[in-house]
C-alpha cells in the first residue's frame, strides 16, 4: 500500500495490516496505529484527526516512549529521512555554537527524562526549539509526559494531513 495514493477512502478500505504499516510511518507507537485503524471508517479528514487525538490521549507512558523512538533528536535530523529533514528545516544553516547548545540541552533533557525531547519542530527555528527545551527541562515527569502527548498529537496531525495531501 505504501506506493499507492493515500486517500481517506483508500486508507479506510485497506487491509488492517497494510493500514497499520502506513500509520506506523506517521507514529511509531503500535498502540496508536491500532487505535487509529480501529476508528475506521473516517467520514472526513476531521474524523481521522479526531481518531489521532483520541489515540494519543489513550497512550500509556510506555506507548509514548514507542512513539518518541521514531523521532530524531532535535538538532540531528536523520540522514536520508525526508520527514525528519523537513520537520527540522529550522536547524539548517544554523551557527555551530547554537547547535552545540542544542546538543548539550538535549543531553541534559534525555538524562533527566530518558527519552528524546519531542516538540513539533515544523516552522520553528533552532533558537525557539532551544528555548522550549530549556523551558521544559525543569518539569516533572508527569507534566512533561502531558506536554509530549500534545506535541505528538500536533506532529501526527501534520503527518496525517501530509499523507492525505500527497494523493
Amino acid at each position: 500500500m505504501t506506493n499507492h495514493p493515500h486517500t481517506l477512502d483508500a486508507l479506510a478500505a485497506a487491509d488492517t495490516a497494510d493500514l497499520e504499516a502506513v500509520l506506523l510511518e506517521v507514529c511509531s507507537s503500535p498502540h496508536w496505529a491500532a487505535d487509529v485503524a480501529r476508528a475506521r471508517p473516517w467520514p472526513d479528514r476531521e474524523s481521522l484527526l479526531a481518531a489521532n487525538a483520541a489515540a494519543v490521549a489513550g497512550l500509556t507512558v510506555a506507548d509514548l516512549h514507542d512513539a518518541m523512538a521514531g523521532h530524531a533528536r532535535i538538532g540531528k535530523p536523520r540522514t536520508g529521512d525526508a520527514t525528519s529533514q523537513r520537520e527540522q528545516a529550522g536547524i539548517q544553516g544554523v551557527d555551530q555554537a547554537l547547535l552545540d547548545e542544542l546538543h548539550e540541552a538535549n543531553a541534559a533533557y534525555e538524562a533527566k527524562f530518558g527519552h528524546v525531547f519531542l516538540i513539533c519542530a515544523t516552522g520553528r527555528t533552532a533558537a525557539t526549539m532551544l528555548a522550549a527545551l530549556r523551558e521544559r527541562h525543569p518539569n516533572d515527569a508527569a507534566t512533561e509526559a502531558e506536554i509530549v502527548r500534545g506535541e505528538l498529537r500536533k506532529i501526527n496531525d501534520i503527518r496525517l494531513n501530509r499523507l492525505l495531501d500527497a494523493s
